[in-house]
């Protein structure tokens, strides 16, 4: 039998097969397979433990999660996901896989297993989820100390980035070689990108993906984070999704545009007939008020994290929701009914895409489900709101794991595993010595 992906590997000419899967914190494992050996083959086998590296490389007791024995699990490649890799020097394919069960079953703690079981839901009730997401990132110059703070790169002037740039066509052309090529590598590698701006900060961009279906969207931006850095190091310079890089300049978010359509008529259900705003689309919005503080650690998965939810940098403190109002952790911006939507603007750029995704509709879903009422919309600044959103990873974590509600939709088994995870990155986190403790507590108490 031929195999589904020999035509495409065929006609680009590929040597090799990068086959990957995105663990919990959204980097890429897998291995590289020659292509004879991809077809023949037809699948991948990898520890089951893998998907729960920390972020550093280190894992918690996998023992209740995957087994004593950490055996292997079966993925298989979905056929929609190949891909050319650009920048590579021979023909290379990446394709995503999933994870498998040997009984066929999705594995539980797969991201991608948990997006899909979440769609489910929507799915057996006629609807289709729309996303958009929006992707804030900087540049910054090549350095070799984590110690040192980060800063801009040079352009083509030679000089870094002086005071805020936001929306400075100037200040994008200053990276014109950086972005034609990343524009040309997006292009070949079909992510489907659209508007390109520059941000608040000092190397800080933003470029927005079109509207589509919420697990091609997550692939697009897991595959997306990776071309970014390759191109940033041809460009001699780094490219980062820390939530927040650099002390006094805004962090990088990755907000989630999201809406509901009839799988049958793709209507917009969040709008009526009428043109006015459906039960559900506010039952929809209390979900993301309700729950968007218990799966913090999906929105805020690091310590750093929640370094960029302060008041007045461009990021929310709480969840209040309101009418074009960016100052708002939910924002529904001026549209016609047929394009009525949220903008869920609570998760950083460093979040795992599936996760967040999964996330943001469990708790729309949740909100629909139960019928939720959301609060008034707010009118003003939301940042003179206390805040609403656990202020540290540790907080989040034990707010995630107390959510019963979170546990019935995403799963207990992958809960408790993610969770565990989360808390050894904080538990190693935690041991380290900050270079502001030497500063101001060596010599002084």
């Amino acid at each position: 039998m031929t195999h589904p992906l020999a035509d495409f590997l065929a006609a680009h000419r590929i040597h090799e097969v990068e086959c990957v899967i995105p663990d919990m914190t959204g980097i890429a494992r897998g291995k590289i397979l020659p292509r004879d050996l991809f077809l023949s083959s037809g699948e991948m086998r990898i520890p089951k433990s893998v998907l729960l590296n920390t972020v550093n490389g280190q894992q918690p007791d996998n023992g209740p999660f995957v087994g004593d024995t950490d055996p292997d699990m079966v993925c298989l490649p979905d056929a929609s996901t190949i891909r050319v890799v650009p920048w590579a020097a021979e023909p290379v394919a990446v394709v995503i896989h999933d994870c498998q069960e040997w009984d066929g079953r999705p594995v539980q703690l797969s991201p991608r297993a948990v997006l899909r079981r979440v769609l489910a839901l929507y799915e057996r009730q006629g609807w289709k989820p729309v996303v958009a997401p929006e992707m804030e990132f900087y540049l910054v110059a090549r350095q070799q100390n984590p110690h040192e703070p980060l800063q801009p790169p040079l352009g083509r002037t030679g000089k870094p980035e002086v005071g805020r740039q936001s929306y400075s066509i100037d200040a994008v052309n200053d990276f014109d070689p950086f972005f034609m090529e990343l524009s040309n590598f997006c292009d070949q590698h079909q992510l489907g990108v659209e508007t390109l701006i520059h941000e608040a900060g000092p190397g800080q961009m933003e470029i927005n993906f079109s509207h589509g279906d919420p697990l091609d969207l997550a692939d697009r931006v897991f595959l997306f984070k990776r071309t970014v850095r390759e191109t940033a190091l041809r460009h001699g310079v780094f490219a980062t999704f820390m939530a927040k890089p650099m002390e006094q300049e805004p962090g990088s978010a990755m907000h989630i545009h999201q809406s509901l359509v009839s799988a049958d008529s793709g209507r917009n259900i969040f709008s009526k007939e009428d043109g006015s705003a459906s039960e559900l689309f506010m039952h929809f919005l209390a979900g993301l008020q309700t729950y968007i503080p218990q799966l913090m650690p999906m929105f805020a998965p690091y310590v750093n994290s929640y370094r960029r939810l302060a008041p007045f940098m461009s990021a929310p403190i709480n969840v209040r929701w309101g009418y074009d109002n960016r100052t708002c952790g939910l924002r529904v911006p001026k549209s016609g009914p047929e394009a009525r939507r949220i903008e869920n603007r609570v998760p950083g750029v460093d979040v795992n895409p599936y996760l967040a995704m999964a996330a943001t509709l469990a708790c729309g879903w949740l909100g629909m489900r139960d019928r939720l009422q959301p609060s008034e919309p707010t009118i003003d600044s939301a940042w003179n709101v206390s805040h609403e959103l656990p202020r540290h990873l540790e907080d989040a974590i034990e707010a995630m794991r107390a959510c019963d509600a979170v546990k019935e939709i995403l799963g207990e088994h992958f809960v408790d595993a993610f969770c565990a995870v989360k808390e050894l990155e904080y538990a190693t986190y935690n041991r380290v010595i900050s270079s502001w403790e030497r500063e101001h507590l060596l010599l002084l108490v």
